[in-house]
């Protein structure tokens, strides 16, 4: 069925003797066990449905974690200053932060650095260590960057400088020469927890390393930003991260962190924290400091006990995060979306040097989500490009740029899954391109841009505890995404249009049942105008979720498209 967007959507297959048996096995609903199907829920991930689990270390006895352990152990016990180096997105500024809890509870003495995007370039190189080697430190903890860093390293090495990398992007053969490397994707024995940011390998770190040295600090009343991270950085809410998810949200009292709590009561925040609110709230305030020009005030928020340092960078960072939306809104505006449409590229490359490149990667992100492509966005920077990437769930785009890197077609870069960064020369824009599309085109990716639903329900359904059975599900986000439903034969009334963007109406059917619904960010569009202006009935394709206004909670449907 095709849209009024033009999107093809279809009915996801489930094999229904399977949940059967789930219904069965475990007396689940039809709807919940069609959802852990369709999901493919394995055994551990369906016990923490009805059941609260703990969160345990699985590091414990990990060759890679043991000696990074040795290393800081010793570089603690023989008082050497410790330098921390973060990246500047939520993931580095989480990691940091982390330590530097850490390490300010047992009073070592230590400092840290997030480069700044523009004059420091991304990551650890050679020419950042140059300046922060004049601070004297012993060893250099590099979180979230550093797996592609072999000349950095080697410089640290020339001045007898240790080195610890705890990463999540691609690594491959030689790895940087540093005294440890914690990364999953080196396959040393814990690639299948290659889903995890730096963040939370950062955080099961720290936590054997305080068991190691019986530091009093309780980690664990940090595993907020562990999920902060985890969801900024687009990693997949499933196995551990699952478990992280349920296990920080369940014991997460905001009125004790008051970073977080202050970024709340400044927007007039009053529910219980969930992962909209980390996603859509707090990460791009955070991130807005690392896209224009801050990139230590995340850091310096995240990580302060001081009322009047979290006020002011907490103000600050909301006030570039709106001037962040500002100036996306006005490049998105000067993107030809129809003519992109039209070249109908497996990946999309759009190249515009007059973009903010701290703003390079959201941009990637809005046309990944519109097209529902990998996209890169590139601008220039100096004599140089940099660009930018997001992907879709089922191609690496950080192993196609460590592969460019290593081809000698970019000059640096490095990424995960679903987000890269990169650095190349202008003569070498048009290798790119065609290296990146002969790579999708090699990897077999299917991308037959067909979204899917999970079934059809009748408006009847649209009820309490119909939304009671999906939330056992939460919390939902990349690769257990929020279930997406058709309803038939439904009537728009009373539209309205929100702030100039949103679109509220009520959808009543055949039967007279009345359901609230929204439509974001569709003023000016084909769904908008058929909201506005439709008069038959419709067929929609939207989520089911809880509107709190006043503290009264309804339920509502978010239209996602509609069908004639």
């Amino acid at each position: 069925m095709i849209s009024v967007s033009g999107k093809k959507w279809e009915q996801k297959k489930i094999n229904q003797n399977l949940v059967d048996k789930l219904k069965q096995d475990f007396n689940f609903s039809d709807i919940l066990s069609r959802l852990i199907i369709s999901r493919k829920f394995e055994d551990d991930e369906i016990a923490t449905i009805n059941t609260d689990l703990d969160l345990n270390n699985v590091f414990l006895n990990n060759e890679d974690f043991n000696q990074s352990i040795k290393l800081v152990v010793n570089c603690i016990n023989n008082n050497e200053k410790i330098c921390i180096l973060g990246d500047y997105d939520v993931d580095g500024s989480a990691a940091t932060s982390l330590f530097v809890k850490f390490l300010e509870s047992i009073k070592h003495s230590f400092f840290y650095y997030i480069p700044d995007r523009e004059k420091d370039g991304y990551g650890a190189t050679k020419k950042l260590f140059q300046k922060l080697i004049l601070e004297k430190p012993r060893l250099i903890i590099m979180v979230d960057c550093g797996s592609t860093s072999n000349e950095a390293i080697d410089f640290l090495n020339e001045n007898e400088i240790k080195s610890l990398i705890i990463d999540h992007h691609e690594i491959s053969k030689p790895f940087p020469n540093a005294n440890s490397i914690i990364n999953p994707k080196k396959d040393n024995g814990y690639k299948e927890y290659d889903y995890l940011c730096a963040t939370s390998l950062s955080y099961f770190f720290l936590d054997l390393l305080i068991k190691e040295i019986k530091s009093e600090i309780n980690i664990s009343d940090y595993l907020i930003y562990v999920l902060l991270a985890t969801v900024c950085d687009v990693m997949p809410l499933r196995k551990l991260n699952r478990l992280i998810a349920l296990n920080a949200l369940k014991n997460f009292d905001i009125t004790k962190n008051l970073p977080l709590n202050t970024l709340f009561e400044l927007n007039e925040k009053k529910n219980k924290i969930n992962i909209n609110d980390l996603g859509y709230l707090i990460g791009p305030i955070l991130n807005a400091g690392g896209r224009l020009g801050k990139s230590q005030y995340a850091t310096e928020l995240l990580s302060s006990n001081n009322d009047q340092v979290i006020k002011d960078r907490s103000n600050h960072l909301i006030r570039l995060n709106s001037k962040r939306r500002e100036i996306e809104t006005l490049i998105l505006s000067e993107i030809d979306f129809q003519k992109i449409e039209e070249e109908n590229k497996e990946v999309i490359i759009y190249y515009n040097p007059n973009i903010n490149e701290g703003l390079i990667g959201i941009i990637a992100a809005r046309l990944k989500d519109y097209f529902n492509k990998p996209s890169i966005v590139i601008t220039a920077s100096n004599e140089l490009l940099k660009g930018s990437a997001r992907s879709v769930y089922n191609y690496n785009i950080g192993r196609v740029i460590k592969n460019s890197l290593d081809y000698g077609i970019i000059l640096n870069g490095g990424g995960h899954n679903m987000a890269a960064g990169f650095t190349l020369n202008k003569a070498r824009l048009k290798d790119f391109e065609m290296y990146i599309l002969d790579d999708y085109l090699k990897s077999n990716t299917v991308n037959n841009n067909i979204f899917t639903y999970e079934s059809e329900v009748s408006p009847l359904a649209f009820n309490q505890d119909f939304y009671e059975d999906i939330k056992k599900l939460e919390p939902f986000g990349t690769g257990n995404s929020v279930p997406t439903f058709m309803l038939r034969d439904l009537r728009i009334i009373k539209p309205i249009v929100l702030n100039n963007k949103h679109i509220s109406s009520i959808l009543k059917s055949k039967t007279g049942f009345s359901i609230k619904s929204i439509s974001f960010n569709s003023s000016n569009t084909k769904i908008g105008e058929h909201l506005i202006n439709y008069k038959n009935n419709i067929n929609v394709i939207g989520q089911i979720n809880e509107n709190i206004w006043n503290n009264k909670k309804t339920l509502q449907l978010t239209i996602r498209d509609l069908i004639l």
